[in-house]
């Protein structure tokens, strides 16, 4: 049975290994990008896990005992006029990535870290969640009733456009 709390710092090695994991599923050249890179596309340093443990909007499912099967890494933004929840990275454990877009157990982990953070979100008075709308989540975006707004884009700055994931408009 998935269990979802929050992250602790007990995990920071496991969402670190879920997060190389994950890379190189979605790069296959992601060993043989240059450093700088390699440490842009990761989101799991020690400094944003400490981050996003306080966030109170993040979460990991583990499978009932210490193995984690994913992460949901978000945290509130003050948009001028209101907050929002914005969730920065999902990670799922590769037996769940395969399986993300069907009806199990990686749609199950997917949709349970959006749920939760969708509560977390609701129980701060916060009312809209932001994210990006990947094949990892797009299961849990239904049953979570979201609205598609456009398409989610980023503007890499300076020379790290050379080598940034995505693609070109």
């Amino acid at each position: 049975m998935l269990q979802y709390r929050a992250p602790l710092s007990t995990d920071f090695e496991a969402l670190q290994a879920l997060d190389l994991a994950q890379q190189r599923r979605q790069d296959s050249q992601f060993d043989t990008l240059d450093e700088r890179e390699r440490s842009s596309r990761l989101r799991t340093s020690l400094a944003a896990l400490k981050f996003f443990e306080r966030s109170e909007h993040s979460f990991v499912a583990t499978d009932g005992g210490e193995t984690l099967r994913g992460a949901l890494l978000a945290q509130a933004v003050w948009q001028g006029d209101r907050p929002v929840v914005l969730v920065v990275q999902v990670l799922l454990s590769a037996e769940d990535a395969g399986n993300a877009g069907a009806s199990d157990s990686g749609a199950e982990v997917a949709q349970g870290l959006l749920h939760a953070c969708v509560k977390s979100a609701y129980d701060s008075a916060v009312y809209e969640v932001h994210f990006p709308l990947s094949a990892e989540l797009g299961a849990a975006a239904h049953a979570e009733e979201a609205r598609v707004l456009g398409q989610y884009a980023v503007c890499y700055l300076g020379s790290r456009a050379q080598t940034a994931p995505g693609q070109p408009i």
